[in-house]
């Protein structure tokens, strides 16, 4: 019998890398994608598994209760792997309500029904349930800034600086309650900045991209000297699958790449591979599109991440350096661009 998780917010960049490494590794597994297609998602990126019988697209918010409850009601749901969010921190600083509703009351929302579903009461999991797992997707942006030297670890105090981080790290104490509280078999993931194929174009590395192949200026914040530690995608997803199947309940697991880059390290990285592999018919570097805007508000100046528990806890290792995934990040958005335009 295929045991079914729920996935949230699959149809954005992390969650369809996840669902398709996920249905690739585990033929065991059905997985039903609750998605509310906002301008963030795209069918497309699933379409390698819209003919699987064992995936299913639901298009509904997660804030709405007795659709998230009437998914459990009739699916048997054992898992829920929690992707969705409103992420960028752009526009959680010019319409931050959007972001309140669904990070904060969406995963509410979703821990709520799992609670009904898995829990006789606290700390008694009705019969069938004992396996069931709720594992939720947070971001390092958490914890604030770092200076110029050292590393988030999971003991870090939270300092979230934006109303993205601050509404990310109350879903985050959501699920730390309903494992305290209720006993429930919760565990929590911090991530850093992710890139890869299918990420939506308003993000650093794909807007980079974009810009360049439509011979638009690049736009950077303030000097560009902001720092990110950047996780390829996929092995984002590895790591997921390991502390959904291995992790303890109740315990944070960070995931890093351990590549830190400043803006302009990224930019001139990905300019010069296209300068490479895509000349502009000018024969100027795309270099010379970099365009310095006003800073954006509350801006941390650097994240980086320690993964040693995860990576000594489950033997987590990153497959992919920032040299290696980047080719093969811009590689996909040349074939998809140049697809586009036949």
């Amino acid at each position: 019998m295929l045991k079914t998780i729920l996935v949230t917010g699959g149809a954005g960049f992390i969650g369809s890398n996840f669902i398709l490494y996920f249905l690739k590794k585990y033929p065991e597994y059905r997985i039903i994608n609750l998605d509310k297609l906002t301008y963030a998602a795209d069918i497309g990126n699933l379409r390698e598994c819209a003919d699987d019988s064992r995936y299913r697209l639901v298009r509904g918010d997660i804030c709405d209760a007795e659709l998230v409850n009437g998914l459990f009601d009739e699916n048997d749901i054992s898992g829920v792997v929690h992707f969705a969010a409103e992420s960028h921190v752009d526009n959680s600083i010019t319409g931050p309500r959007a972001f309140i509703e669904t990070n904060v009351v969406g995963t509410f929302t979703l821990l709520d029904a799992a609670r009904n579903h898995w829990m006789k009461e606290p700390f008694v999991v009705r019969h069938g349930c004992e396996k069931c797992r709720f594992h939720h997707i947070s971001t390092d942006e958490v914890y604030g800034s770092l200076g110029e030297t050292g590393y988030f670890s999971e003991t870090t105090p939270y300092a979230p600086n934006s109303p993205y981080s601050a509404s990310k790290a109350g879903s985050d104490f959501l699920a730390r309650a309903y494992f305290h509280t209720y006993g429930m078999n919760i565990t929590v993931s911090n991530c850093s900045n992710n890139y890869g194929p299918r990420q939506h174009t308003e993000k650093l590395i794909p807007k980079i991209i974009a810009n360049c192949l439509n011979g638009k200026p690049i736009p950077i914040y303030g000097d560009g000297k902001n720092v990110r530690d950047w996780l390829y995608v996929d092995d984002h997803c590895r790591a997921i699958d390991l502390i959904f199947h291995n992790g303890k309940a109740g315990e944070t697991y960070n995931v890093g790449g351990h590549n830190e880059k400043n803006n302009l390290e990224i930019v001139d990285a990905v300019c010069g591979i296209l300068d490479e592999k895509r000349p502009r018919a000018d024969g100027k570097s795309y270099c010379d599109l970099i365009t310095f805007v006003k800073d954006r508000a509350g801006h941390d100046r650097r994240y980086a991440i320690d993964a040693s528990k995860l990576v000594a806890d489950l033997g987590w290792r990153s497959q992919e350096n920032f040299d290696t995934g980047i080719v093969k990040t811009i590689d996909w958005y040349l074939k998809i661009y140049f697809s586009a335009k036949g």
